[in-house]
């Protein structure tokens, strides 16, 4: 029989993520979700199989689908604040047949920041681990009801490489004139090593994406990696070799995703990933059969 803490884990397995916080020594770490996305395991992942998912149901929601959140990381230090990745922002998209995904939505991320008390005028800067449009939703939609967009003041951090293939064709990474249009005006790029706040750098970490980028957060002897489209389910944790159908160059992100797994691994590390449903915050652990992903909070 299954104990109830592992019932407990299995449903936050599929299900989007709640606001849920991390707290580094001075800084404060938090998962501000503006929707999700459903992903049909097998188009998703390429890689897996029917067996796969029939030894692993618990990673699959009622209708068969992977559950990927989808919103930003708010890092606090004192009274500054910084949001990494801006969700889907309020649209969404239904299940087409035959797509990888199932039904795409956001709109709540402003909400939250509200509930973790937090007005957009408060955030200072907008990092983005890549440009792909649920990571820039509040960057490029306006607010409801206001005609304008929510973060407008902020900075815009956009890792070089990543900008620079901007006037790509969409079909090989590059960006809509109107995402181009709204992003540019605010558009600050960073580089391997730089650091955007205290206690936050920069990691470009191509393959997802030409200019993909992970965020290092340091403080009270404890590192976060915020892995960005790295990993796009806890499941890929125990099989790095699986990409995604949306990574770029696939060979190249699961070169980087099994040097990702065993630097999770090491002592004082926690990751967080933004598509992995509602268990984003967690560490790797390698002992016993379990998964190795192992939610901070479990």
């Amino acid at each position: 029989m299954v104990a109830n803490s592992a019932l407990a884990q299995h449903d936050r397995l599929r299900r989007p993520a709640a606001i849920r916080s991390v707290r580094l020594g001075d800084t404060k770490v938090s998962f501000v979700p503006d929707g999700a996305v459903q992903g049909r395991p097998r188009a998703w992942l390429p890689d897996t199989t029917e067996e796969t998912w029939a030894a692993h149901p618990e990673y699959l929601d009622a209708s068969g689908y992977l559950v990927a959140s989808i919103g930003g990381l708010l890092v606090e230090h004192g009274d500054r604040a910084l949001l990494i990745d801006a969700g889907f922002g309020p649209q969404s998209l239904p299940a087409v047949q035959g797509a990888p995904n199932g039904v795409l939505y956001g709109g709540a991320l402003l909400d939250g920041l509200a509930e973790l008390g937090r007005a957009p005028g408060e955030i200072e800067a907008v990092a983005f681990s890549h440009l792909h449009p649920d990571h820039t939703g509040w960057a490029v939609h306006p607010a409801p009801d206001t005609g304008r967009l929510a973060f407008a003041h902020a900075d815009h951090f956009v890792p070089e490489p990543e900008w620079a293939a901007r006037d790509l064709p969409e079909t090989a990474g590059g960006l809509s004139e109107e995402t181009v249009s709204a992003l540019a005006p605010r558009v600050r790029t960073v580089t391997d090593g730089q650091e955007i706040f205290p206690g936050v750098r920069v990691r470009i970490t191509a393959g997802h994406t030409v200019g993909h980028a992970e965020y290092v957060v340091t403080g009270g002897g404890s590192r976060l990696i915020a892995f960005g489209d790295s990993l796009h389910s806890p499941i890929q944790v125990d099989h790095p070799e699986w990409s995604c159908v949306y990574d770029q160059d696939p060979a190249r992100a699961a070169d980087h995703r099994r040097r990702l797994v065993a630097e999770l691994a090491e002592p004082g590390t926690i990751g967080f990933g933004v598509h992995f449903a509602d268990v984003v915050f967690g560490q790797v652990r390698r002992e016993g059969d379990g998964p190795a992903w192992q939610p901070l909070d479990a």
